[in-house]
C-alpha cells in the first residue's frame, strides 16, 4: 500500500474516533464548548502530523496522547494568564429537573469532577471508553501498576463521595423503587 492511501485510511480512522475523543475531552473540560475545542485542536494536530504516526501502533492511543499533552500545555498557559475565572457566573452549570436519575447523574458527575486529574483520566479511559490498561499506561506515560492503582483509588473515592458501602450497592436498584406497571416483586 502506498503512503497516499495509508494517509487517507488513517484520516478516515481519525474521523471514526471523534466520539471517543469527545468523551475523553470531557474528562478535561467541564464545558462542552471547551471540550469540542480540545477535540478540534487534537484533530488538527493529529492530521497535521499524521506522517509521525507509527504504523503498527494504535491511532486511538496516539490521538489520546496528543489530546492529553495539548490539554496540559494549554492548562499551564491558562493558569498563568487567567486569574479569577473560577468565580465567573457564566461558568456555573444550569439547573435541570429534579428527577431522581438526573440528580444521581449530577452527583456522579460532580464526584468524578472532584477526582484528581490523573485519577479522573484513568477512570474515563478504562471504565468509560474501554481502553486497555496497556494503552492507558502508554497514553499517560506511566507503568501499568500505576494505572491500576489510580483506577482503584478513583473507584474508592467515588464510592466514598457517593456514600456507597460497596461497588455492588452503587449499581443495585433501590429496594423501595416502584415496580413497572403489571410487575410483582418476584418478577423484575
Amino acid at each position: 500500500m502506498n503512503s497516499g492511501s495509508s494517509a487517507l485510511q488513517n484520516e478516515a480512522t481519525i474521523v471514526d474516533l471523534i466520539p471517543a475523543l469527545r468523551a475523553f475531552a470531557r474528562t478535561f473540560c467541564r464545558d462542552k464548548t471547551d471540550a469540542d475545542d480540545l477535540v478540534q485542536e487534537t484533530l488538527l494536530r493529529g492530521i497535521a502530523h499524521i506522517d509521525q504516526f507509527e504504523p503498527g501502533t494504535r491511532i486511538k492511543s496516539w490521538l489520546f496522547t496528543i489530546m492529553r499533552n495539548t490539554f496540559y500545555t494549554k492548562h499551564k498557559v491558562y493558569a498563568r494568564e487567567a486569574p479569577g475565572v473560577n468565580d465567573c457566573v457564566s461558568a456555573r452549570s444550569i439547573t435541570y429537573g429534579d428527577q431522581e436519575w438526573h440528580i444521581r447523574s449530577q452527583e456522579v458527575h460532580a464526584a468524578i469532577g472532584k477526582l484528581p486529574p490523573q485519577q479522573r483520566e484513568v477512570l474515563v479511559l478504562i471504565a468509560i471508553l474501554g481502553v486497555s490498561y496497556e494503552e492507558t499506561a502508554s497514553i499517560c506515560g506511566c507503568a501499568i501498576g500505576t494505572i491500576k492503582s489510580r483506577l482503584n483509588r478513583a473507584r474508592m473515592s467515588l464510592l466514598e463521595d457517593l456514600g456507597e458501602a460497596s461497588s455492588a450497592a452503587a449499581v443495585e436498584p433501590p429496594t423501595h423503587a416502584p415496580l413497572p406497571f403489571g410487575q410483582s416483586p418476584g418478577r423484575r
